[in-house]
């Protein structure tokens, strides 16, 4: 290795996102608990928004938001620094595409992109964590990192295309 940071998956996105009909962030503790608020008001606005509780889309972007905001408890933790949590509706042509974003004060530890499946992933039996990301990209339609430019850290999004309200 030459010393430099790796480059993100992505640095821009290819196409202009339509604007926004919804958005909220809020900060949150790096803290379990922070965490679970997270989901949980995650959950509460995108119901509010019209994605219904019970539905596959809600149930997938609260299981995106669950694990995001885990990650940044567990590996993008700096003492006495919160994480911030950015959901985003759009609509497009036959629904609304949802964003959802996490951002932490770490930079140096960056997520690795889910390896390509050739059958089912199988982390060790003992091991308590390694499937976040590949949850992720399983139920997303698109997700990657960006650096922070407005401080240290970084930014792990997720979209959803595609939901039908």
């Amino acid at each position: 290795m030459n010393g430099k940071p790796p480059l993100p998956v992505r640095l821009i996105r290819a196409t202009q996102p339509p604007a926004p009909t919804h958005h909220f962030t809020m900060r949150f503790s790096s803290t379990p608990r922070g965490a679970r608020l997270a989901r949980r008001l995650a959950g509460e606005r995108l119901d509010a928004w019209g994605v219904a509780y019970g539905s596959e889309p809600h149930d997938a972007l609260t299981l995106i938001v669950a694990e995001l905001c885990a990650n940044a408890v567990c590996h993008g933790r700096v003492p006495g620094r919160d994480f911030r949590l950015g959901l985003t509706v759009a609509r497009v042509a036959d629904g609304a595409s949802v964003g959802v974003e996490v951002t932490d004060t770490r930079g140096e530890k960056l997520p690795a992109p889910a390896p390509a499946p050739i059958g089912p992933p199988e982390p060790p039996h003992d091991d308590d964590g390694g499937r976040g990301l590949v949850l992720v990209a399983a139920l997303a339609d698109d997700w990657g990192w960006d650096p922070r430019f407005d401080g240290p850290g970084k930014t792990v999004w997720a979209t959803l295309g595609t939901v039908s309200p």
